[in-house]
């Protein structure tokens, strides 16, 4: 028996950070390739809430997010972190990755990313990748959780959140899924 697809499929996004701005745009070359073209990204944003990646990527480290033109299938997360991890490690030097990506899917009601770290609130989806309910849309406007990540509940990040929304909805009404 095939499985039903998702009603109103979503927008694939990609959290991008590395150790310099030269190695945030190869990387968007090779999403790009994988997932087809980027239709937003946002400007380049400090990625140092945490000192987890240091080890391996080092310090200083930049983020980008970006959303891919088209629509996908909701069950499309587990597949682009699989291809997201493969990219990842292809273009690996000495080991130790140069990029880390990040896909999610964006709706009209939240923003999910893939991860393969477990954690409570987390949904295994298989193949070692979990699903993180990272953001809510609530009275108007994106809004974290009490497991958000700090970036991702930075007034930064959710205004571009936010815009990615309101681009989604127009080409979901543009596609007559909505009315």
């Amino acid at each position: 028996m095939s499985e039903p697809r998702s009603p109103i499929p979503c927008k694939l996004v990609m959290s991008i950070f590395a150790g310099s701005n030269a190695v945030i745009q190869e990387a968007m070359d090779r999403v790009s390739r994988a997932f087809g073209s980027i239709q937003m990204a946002s400007s380049l944003l400090r990625f140092d809430f945490t000192s987890y990646y240091e080890p391996e990527f080092g310090k200083d480290l930049v983020r980008r997010f970006v959303v891919f033109s088209g629509l996908v299938d909701q069950a499309d997360l587990k597949g682009a972190k699989l291809e997201a991890m493969g990219i990842e490690k292809a273009h690996s030097k000495d080991g130790r990755r140069r990029f880390n990506l990040d896909p999610g899917i964006l709706t009209l009601e939240r923003l999910v990313l893939a991860t393969r770290k477990n954690f409570t609130h987390r949904i295994y989806l298989g193949s070692g990748v979990f699903a993180d309910l990272t953001l809510v849309f609530r009275k108007g406007s994106f809004r974290p959780l009490e497991w958000t990540y700090p970036d991702y509940a930075t007034k930064d990040s959710i205004c571009f959140w936010n815009r990615v929304r309101g681009v989604y909805h127009k080409e979901l009404k543009r596609r007559e899924y909505l009315a």
